[in-house]
C-alpha cells in the first residue's frame, strides 16, 4: 500500500493513520448522502449528546455534482446530531457575492461556521475577521492561504491525486510496452490552487519516468465544458495513448465527445470518484479505466469536527484534547479491481 493509499491526519508536519470515510462523486443530479457519509458513530464517546451548537455554513451553488453532495452530505451530517443546529448562508455568483452573505452569519454569532468558499484566497480576509470575533472557522476544499484564517482546515489530497493518476498511467503504459506515449490531461478550473496542486502531482510524476504531458485542457468541472475541451483536445492530437480528466462530472462530456469521435486508442483516468464512474470502470466498455478519488463526504466530517470544536472536545480516537489544525484525505485509485469496495460509498 502507498503513500497515496492511506487516509491520512496531520498535525503540523507529522502524519497519523485516521478513519475519515470516504465517498465517491457524483453526476450532475443531486443524490441524498449514503449512510455511510454521514452516519455518526453509534453509541458513547463523541456520538452522545453534548453542549448545544450552532454551527453556520456556506458553499458555492451546486453547478455539478461534486459541490451538491458537499451541501447535501453537511445537512445530512448536521440532522444526525441532536445538539447540532445548521444554519445556512446563501453563497452567491461569485467570491464578493458569498463574502457579503457571510457578513451576516458573523452578526448571528453562531459557534462555529463551515465554509467551502467560492476562492480560498479571496475569501481570506473573511476567515480572518470571523476567527478575530471569536467564531472558530473549518475551511472546506479551497484552503484559505493564512493559518489564522482558520481553526481547523480539511481538504482532498489534490497533489496526492495527480500523484495517483499519474502512478496508474505510467503502470499501465509500461506494461503495454509503450516507452513515448501521448499523454493528455483535462484539468478543472484552472484558477484554483486546488487544479494548480493536482496538475503539479501530475507532473512531477510523469517527469519521474521520463514522461510529460502532449497537450492540457482547462475545463469547468461541469459536463457541458468537459466535452468542449475533450472535443478540441481530440482534434488536437490524432493518436493519445491516456488521458487523465481531473473530475468525474465533467468526465460525463468527456466520454460523450470521446464517443462522438469514435475515439478508444486510449484509456482514461478519471477524478473525484463520482458512482457513475465507478460504475462505468466496473462494466469496463468505456476508456474509462480508473478514477482517484476526492471525496465530498469531507463535508460530513467538517459538521461533526466543527461540532466537537464548538464543544470544546476533542476525537475520541485520539489522545490529544483538541481536534487537530489539519486534516488531509489521501487520494486512492479505483479500478475494475476494487471499484465493488467503493460503490457503497458512492452517491
Amino acid at each position: 500500500m502507498t503513500q497515496h493509499s492511506r487516509r491520512r491526519l496531520l498535525f503540523g508536519g507529522a502524519a497519523v493513520g485516521a478513519g475519515v470515510l470516504l465517498a465517491g462523486c457524483t453526476s450532475n443530479e443531486q443524490a441524498t448522502p449514503t449512510e455511510a457519509q454521514t452516519k455518526a458513530a453509534e453509541g458513547g464517546g463523541n456520538s452522545e449528546p453534548g453542549k448545544q451548537v450552532t454551527i453556520g455554513f456556506s458553499a458555492p451553488a451546486a453547478d455539478h455534482g461534486w459541490i451538491a453532495a458537499i451541501t447535501n452530505n453537511a445537512k445530512a451530517q448536521a440532522a444526525a446530531y441532536s445538539d447540532v443546529e445548521f444554519k445556512t448562508v446563501e453563497a452567491g455568483a461569485d467570491a464578493a457575492a458569498q463574502r457579503a452573505a457571510l457578513s451576516t452569519l458573523i452578526a448571528q454569532k453562531p459557534d462555529v461556521i463551515v465554509l467551502l468558499p467560492h476562492d480560498g484566497k479571496e475569501l481570506n480576509s473573511f476567515g480572518l475577521e470571523a476567527m478575530a470575533a471569536g467564531i472558530p472557522v473549518v475551511n472546506l476544499d479551497r484552503a484559505f492561504p493564512d493559518a489564522k484564517a482558520y481553526r481547523l482546515q480539511i481538504k482532498g489530497d489534490n497533489y496526492g491525486m495527480g500523484v495517483a493518476a499519474a502512478t496508474f498511467i505510467v503502470e499501465q503504459l509500461k506494461a503495454k510496452g509503450i516507452s513515448n506515449p501521448v499523454i493528455a490531461e483535462i484539468a478543472g478550473i484552472d484558477s484554483l490552487e486546488l487544479t494548480q496542486e493536482r496538475t503539479q502531482g501530475f507532473n512531477d510524476t510523469l517527469a519521474q519516468h521520463n514522461f510529460k504531458v502532449a497537450n492540457r485542457r482547462a475545463a469547468e468541472f461541469t459536463v457541458d465544458s468537459g466535452q468542449r475541451e475533450a472535443s478540441q483536445l481530440l482534434q488536437a492530437l490524432p493518436k493519445i495513448d491516456a488521458i487523465w480528466n481531473h473530475d468525474d462530472d465533467q468526465g460525463i462530456g468527456v466520454l460523450a465527445a470521446i464517443s462522438q469521435a469514435n475515439r478508444n486508442e486510449f484509456f482514461m483516468v478519471g477524478g473525484a470518484g463520482s458512482k457513475k464512474a465507478m460504475e462505468d470502470i466496473q462494466a469496463d466498455n468505456t476508456v474509462l479505466k480508473a478514477t482517484v478519488t476526492y471525496s465530498p463526504s469531507m463535508a460530513s466530517s467538517a459538521i461533526s469536527l466543527a461540532r466537537l470544536i464548538g464543544q470544546e472536545r476533542g476525537m475520541s480516537d485520539l489522545v490529544e484534547l483538541q481536534v487537530p489544525k489539519e486534516i488531509v484525505l489521501a487520494s486512492e485509485t479505483i479500478t475494475k479491481e476494487n471499484a465493488s469496495n467503493y460503490l457503497k460509498l458512492g452517491f
